[in-house]
């Protein structure tokens, strides 16, 4: 059941402001003294120790905290190819979430560019301004192509949520499904629907988690991806098993684990039946996934069931993630996203799910409890925990792994994250409620 309408959600991004962000100020300009030292001439003395040494850009102006949500429309949500325009409130919606829960400043760069190559030199050439690239709703294969230039190219963090995002939650539900059931992961036999950014990258992350490529049976809208196929790109031949798969009724049979990321009711009961002990099932298609939550756990009610949608148990949703991991990115100066990096953010959200649960975030969801099990192995999106456990465990990583290119106590560090977020809050909310809202 939605929780509102079509008409309140026109009204949400219309009414009092247009749109859903606004740049405000940090610093006064009140007198003739704050305008000589916000513009000219003291402005000059800013500029000058930056020209003399470009990282000063970090202590004298907002790029260390400053993030370009970058799309040019192609692939947006569930609904496709709708342009750069149409996309705009998507890419606003994700500087919200950006700044409400981990502090991260963005501007939103929506970009009328269909060239994979003309797009990278564009966005290359922001580098001066941003301290990292959020890249979003670009369609397959181009996406990859173009973070993996990007990344070669640039020397700020460069990484691709549609991507990554789903990885790195879904494998972090992985890690404790496994835990929890008692298998090995170099011994699980996957299933995916849907070969596009997220199926590809979920693929290739549960691979460097240890689960051998040739047990991923994955599919597309054209069947089972085989080497018998002349119709794949390089990035599904990654995937390509030397056997053909009647179907996914027959892939389904014995296997340990299904991902979808495709569309709603390619799943049936009886599928889910034939699988092996405790299965793992992350229905992601939106907004209905392939199977309906309560009839997957009617069929197995031992399976780990989890969702994109905040109604069911285990929501994987990327809002968990790309927050945290640009805050703990932006704040070592990292020089990229490793894949170091993106484990080190899978595995402290599942050590987040260990820990007792907050009473605010059981307020949130009016649940009485949550506890570590089949039906509470991701934490809650609104869990504000997330900001330590997992910008503190990407900005360690970046740090071990030499992609840091700033040093910091971390045990200060995690110490100050909530506490900053705390503050960040309240100064969001006096904003919207100056607004009436």
């Amino acid at each position: 059941m939605s929780l509102f309408t079509p008409q309140e959600a026109l009204e949400y991004h219309s009414k009092i402001r247009p749109g859903k962000v606004e740049v405000m100020p940090v610093k006064p300009c009140r007198d003739q003294k704050d305008l000589s030292l916000a513009y000219s001439p003291g402005v000059a003395e800013a500029c000058k120790a930056i020209h003399a040494d470009r990282e000063l850009a970090y202590a004298y102006t907002g790029k260390g905290n400053l993030v370009a949500v970058v799309s040019n429309g192609t692939s947006v949500l569930g609904l496709g190819d709708i342009g750069p325009e149409a996309g705009k409130p998507v890419m606003e919606g994700k500087g919200v979430l950006f700044k409400v829960f981990a502090d991260v400043d963005c501007y939103d760069i929506n970009l009328d560019v269909r060239d994979p190559d003309k797009l990278c030199d564009i966005v290359k050439a922001l580098e001066p301004t941003f301290g990292g690239i959020n890249l979003e709703d670009i369609k397959a294969p181009e996406c990859f192509y173009i973070e993996d230039r990007l990344k070669r190219e640039m020397n700020i963090p460069v990484f691709h949520d549609d991507q990554h995002g789903t990885a790195i939650i879904s494998g972090a539900g992985l890690i404790n499904a496994l835990e929890i059931s008692g298998k090995r992961i170099e011994d699980i036999r996957l299933v995916i629907s849907g070969a596009g950014a997220a199926s590809i990258a979920c693929g290739r992350f549960y691979v460097s988690m240890g689960v051998p490529p040739e047990n991923i049976a994955m599919f597309d809208s054209r069947g089972h991806i085989h080497a018998g196929r002349k119709d794949l790109n390089p990035q599904k031949k990654e995937f390509a098993q030397r056997k053909a798969c009647a179907g996914m009724n027959e892939a389904f049979r014995g296997a340990d684990m299904f991902l979808g990321l495709s569309r709603a009711g390619l799943v049936s009961a009886e599928m889910v039946k034939s699988m092996a002990p405790h299965p793992v099932l992350f229905a992601c298609a939106n907004p209905v996934p392939e199977i309906d939550y309560h009839e997957a756990k009617k069929a197995r009610p031992d399976a780990i069931m989890g969702t994109g949608r905040s109604d069911c148990p285990n929501q994987i949703n990327n809002v968990s993630g790309f927050p945290f991991i640009f805050r703990g990115a932006l704040d070592v100066r990292a020089k990229e996203i490793n894949e170091a990096m993106k484990l080190a953010a899978a595995k402290a959200i599942a050590a987040l799910a260990k820990e007792p649960v907050p009473d605010y975030v059981l307020e949130a969801y009016g649940a009485k409890g949550f506890t570590f099990g089949i039906d509470y192995v991701i934490p809650k999106p609104l869990d504000l925990r997330l900001i330590e456990y997992v910008s503190g465990a990407v900005a360690e990583s970046a740090a071990a792994t030499g992609a840091a290119r700033q040093s910091i106590d971390m045990g200060a560090y995690r110490e100050n994250l909530r506490k900053r977020l705390t503050t960040s809050r309240k100064r969001v909310e006096s904003v919207v409620k100056a607004y009436g809202w």
